[in-house]
């Protein structure tokens, strides 16, 4: 069985091989890549990669971890200045902020999230997804004539889900047709402009 890292050195051994996976996921695919190229780009040998974790897919199931908690410290900061702007310019600020955590280290985290949609993402997602949620409810909050919207939860996860794709989709493409100022500026004003329509019949 795999030992757990309570020295700072095993510690630090195990955040190397978390991230050699990540290079190597963003390289080469989850399916492709192997445990020996996870520990020559960790810089150990196989066998200690083995103290660590019992298999290849516990490694990646760490990695993809690592992602999603790394998203979720993304959103979280920013969750106190989100809810005091308004739709558009929350839109704009998440959306950027999202942009420049994917192209960090070289894209890692883009080309990652690229293979990701080739996995089974499900059982990662949920804390992404509670983490846009309470911004969502954290928003309304600070907004409460927004409340009168119809089908709350439909619009969020309409949003959450389709936002993640769009950006990631939209990075990926060598020559997107339009630059990501202009998608970032349709995304906040379908949002607000629907928003403003539903609010302003529901009286």
């Amino acid at each position: 069985m795999a030992r757990k890292p309570k020295q700072q050195r095993s510690k630090a051994t195990v955040d190397a091989i978390v991230q050699a996976a990540l290079i190597s996921i963003a390289s080469h695919g989850p399916s492709a890549i192997t445990a020996r190229q996870i520990a020559e780009k960790a810089g150990i040998g196989v066998g200690s990669l083995y103290e660590y974790f019992e298999d290849k897919d516990a490694i990646i199931d760490a990695a993809s971890k690592r992602f999603v908690s790394d998203t979720v410290d993304l959103i979280k900061p920013l969750i106190p200045e989100l809810v005091r702007l308004d739709i558009r310019e929350a839109i704009e600020k998440l959306l950027f902020s999202f942009r420049d955590f994917l192209e960090e280290n070289n894209q890692l985290y883009l080309r990652c999230a690229r293979h990701a949609f080739s996995m089974d993402m499900v059982i990662y997602q949920s804390p992404i997804n509670s983490a846009l949620m309470e911004l969502f409810t954290q928003y309304l909050m600070h907004h409460p004539e927004l409340l009168k919207l119809p089908n709350i939860p439909t619009v969020a996860y309409f949003y959450i889900n389709g936002g993640i794709f769009t950006v990631v989709r939209h990075l990926s493409e060598d020559n997107p047709i339009q630059s990501f100022e202009e998608l970032a500026t349709v995304f906040g004003d379908i949002l607000a402009s629907y928003v403003e329509k539903k609010v302003e019949l529901a009286g």
